[in-house]
Order: structure tokens, then C-alpha cells, then sequence
């Protein structure tokens, strides 16, 4: 049953824990800062770390869709309902109302997307490796 579990849950989840435990708008805070080569400072702000954290997981996310398990049709409801999440709190929560909650609610839609669309690839293809010359097998 974990492997249904949708991993975009967790970027959520980190989102709503900093977001309202910290309170006000904690996501312009720098990390950490590195000097590069150049002498130019680069820096992470907590909302860049965010980003990552989503993109990290929708890989993973693309990865587990890309093999057929019996499990893929509920982590495809999973990412369905946590997507849904997103946008109602996004649409709802004062807090969701910024352009880093709009950028994972937008992660959350291409692994739904993604999830979907790889699967029925897949099938696809399993049903026509299931063919022959002659006809079907």
C-alpha cells in the first residue's frame, strides 16, 4: 500500500507544516548563501529549497509510473485527490496564495498528467507486443 502512496503529498505537507508553524511569509529566507568562483554570491531562499524538494519527487514520481504495478491505479487516484487539494487550498487558504504554492500545485498537475499519460503508454504498448505478424497470438 506504499507504493500507492502519492509522493507529491509531501511537498504539501512541508508547505502547510513551515507555512503555518512558522507563520507570516517564511519563504523569502535565505538558506544558505555560496560564494562561487566568479566572486558572485549565489543564495537559496527556503521557497528555491521547496521547488526542489517537488521536482525531486515528481522524478520519482515519473519513475514509479514508468513500471506497471498492481498499485498504479490508486497512487493515480492519490495524485487525483492530492492535486485537488492543491487547488482548493490555493483558491481557499490566505497562506497557498503565492507564486511557490502556484509552482507545486502545478508539479502536483504534471504528475497527474504524467502518471496518466505514461500508463496508458505502457498499456499500449503491452497490448500490442500481445500481437503477432500473422495476427494475434
Amino acid at each position: 500500500m506504499l507504493a500507492a502512496f502519492p509522493l507529491t503529498l509531501i511537498p504539501l505537507i512541508a508547505f502547510n507544516a513551515i507555512g503555518f508553524l512558522v507563520g507570516g511569509d517564511p519563504w523569502g529566507s535565505e538558506v544558505f548563501a555560496i560564494t562561487m568562483v566568479s566572486g558572485a554570491q549565489w543564495s537559496m531562499t527556503l521557497a528555491d529549497v521547496m521547488i526542489v524538494l517537488a521536482i525531486v519527487v515528481l522524478f520519482l514520481e515519473i519513475v514509479r509510473a514508468a513500471r506497471p504495478s498492481p498499485n498504479t491505479i490508486y497512487n493515480h487516484i492519490g495524485s487525483t485527490v492530492v492535486l485537488v487539494i492543491y487547488i482548493v487550498e490555493f483558491i481557499v487558504v490566505g497562506a497557498a496564495a503565492n507564486s511557490l504554492f502556484f509552482i507545486l500545485t502545478t508539479i502536483a498537475l504534471f504528475d497527474v498528467i504524467a502518471g496518466f499519460t505514461i500508463s496508458i503508454r505502457t498499456a499500449t504498448r503491452d497490448i500490442a507486443l500481445g500481437h503477432s505478424i500473422d495476427g494475434p497470438v
